[in-house]
C-alpha cells in the first residue's frame, strides 16, 4: 500500500504549505502538480526526496510532465494547462490513453475534483493559493491494484 499526498497551485503560500508538513512526513510519496515549484525548497531532504514535482504555467523551470509507476499503476503528473483543462478533460484524457495511464494528476483550475472516465482516474487536488476561499489537497491510496482518492478541504479552515 502506498499513501500519497497530492498538492498543486500553492503560488508561494508557504504558510499553509508548512501546515501540511506532518502529513508529508507520514506519506510514502508526495506529488505536486505545478505553480509553486520553488515552494518545495523549504522542506528538509527527507520530504523533498520523496516528492515528484512538475512545473506549471507560472513556474520558470522544471519538467512539464512525468509518467511513472506506483504499485503497477501508470501515473501521469502534469499541470494541465497544455491540455486546456479549464475547458474540460478531453485533451488530457486522450493523452493519458495514448500513454496507457491509469491515474492522471493535474492542477491549473484551482478546483478540487475527482473524475473517472474510461477506466482512468483523474485527480485535481485544488489549490493552496493564499486568497483562495477553499484551499484543498488530496489523499491517494494505491493498494492491491486499486486507487482511492479523497479531497481534503477542511484542513485549512481560517
Amino acid at each position: 500500500m502506498t499513501k500519497i499526498i497530492i498538492l498543486s497551485d500553492t503560488h508561494g503560500n508557504l504558510q499553509d504549505l508548512r501546515k501540511t508538513t506532518p502529513l508529508l512526513q507520514e506519506a510514502d510519496l508526495i506529488l505536486f502538480a505545478g505553480d509553486g515549484y520553488n515552494d518545495f525548497n523549504l522542506f528538509p531532504s527527507e520530504i523533498y526526496k520523496k516528492t515528484k514535482l512538475v512545473a506549471g504555467n507560472c513556474d520558470f523551470f522544471g519538467d512539464k510532465e512525468i509518467i511513472f509507476k506506483v504499485e503497477g499503476k501508470n501515473i501521469l503528473l502534469c499541470h494541465g494547462d497544455r491540455y486546456r483543462v479549464k475547458q474540460g478533460l478531453l485533451q488530457l484524457s486522450l493523452h493519458a490513453k495514448e500513454n496507457n495511464c491509469d491515474v492522471v494528476i493535474y492542477g491549473h483550475t484551482h478546483e478540487a475534483r475527482i473524475d473517472e472516465s474510461d477506466g482512468i482516474l483523474f485527480i485535481n487536488p485544488g489549490t493552496l493559493q493564499r486568497y483562495s476561499p477553499k484551499k484543498s489537497f488530496c489523499y491517494l491510496v494505491i493498494s492491491e491494484n486499486k486507487a482511492v482518492a479523497t479531497i481534503n478541504d477542511g484542513f485549512f479552515i481560517q
